[in-house]
């Protein structure tokens, strides 16, 4: 029961009219006739007055309002707990599932053996005074320092990158077959 409800209860159940309540305690009968429709309500002081001529407590007077606030209040809460503990239920569940997929991936590659390596090589090549340097390995990878946009083609185009050590003699005889050498 709200607020204004009780009053109206207790304002007839005591016999008064709204006029004679709102001079017991210094209001006028649109007041009262304003609580009662719950457009206002009372203040503190107003409450006071109020309990001791319609002679219950104050707890008695708003016991209904506070009470369905708090049952609310209480039911939102539980709601929003079971909720919160549904969302982290399910993020348990999904972070335990991925953890299970990685572990058995991680056997499987190391029973399997097929973790990738990587395999590359360098070397520095002279042709007269001019040092260049060679890189390359099966990551596809190749850099050739100081050499022209030419030579780099040139070179690029022997070198097979799953053949390593083929590729380093090729290299070796790209730079004898033009008068250089390779350390």
């Amino acid at each position: 029961m709200k607020l204004g409800e009780k009053i109206l209860e207790l304002r007839k159940k005591n016999g008064f009219s709204q006029e004679q309540l709102g001079e017991k305690i210094n209001v006028t009968r649109q007041t009262i006739s304003n609580w009662e429709l719950g457009e206002t309500s009372p203040n503190p002081e107003q409450l006071k007055l109020l309990s001791k001529v319609l002679n219950v407590s104050i707890d008695e007077l708003l016991d209904n309002d506070i009470q369905s606030v708090l049952v609310e209040k209480v039911s939102n809460t539980e709601k929003l707990a079971g909720l919160v503990l549904k969302v982290l239920k399910w993020l348990g569940i999904i972070f335990i599932i991925f953890l299970v997929i990685d572990v058995v991936a991680l056997i499987l590659f190391s029973i399997s053996g097929n973790f990738v390596e990587y395999h590359g090589a360098s070397t520095i090549c002279k042709i007269e005074d001019k040092e260049y340097e060679i890189e390359f390995g099966t990551d596809k990878k190749f850099s050739c320092k100081n050499c022209s946009n030419v030579m780099k083609e040139e070179i690029k185009k022997i070198v097979d990158f799953n053949d390593i050590d083929g590729s380093m003699v090729k290299i070796e005889k790209y730079f004898e077959s033009n008068n250089g050498t390779c350390e």
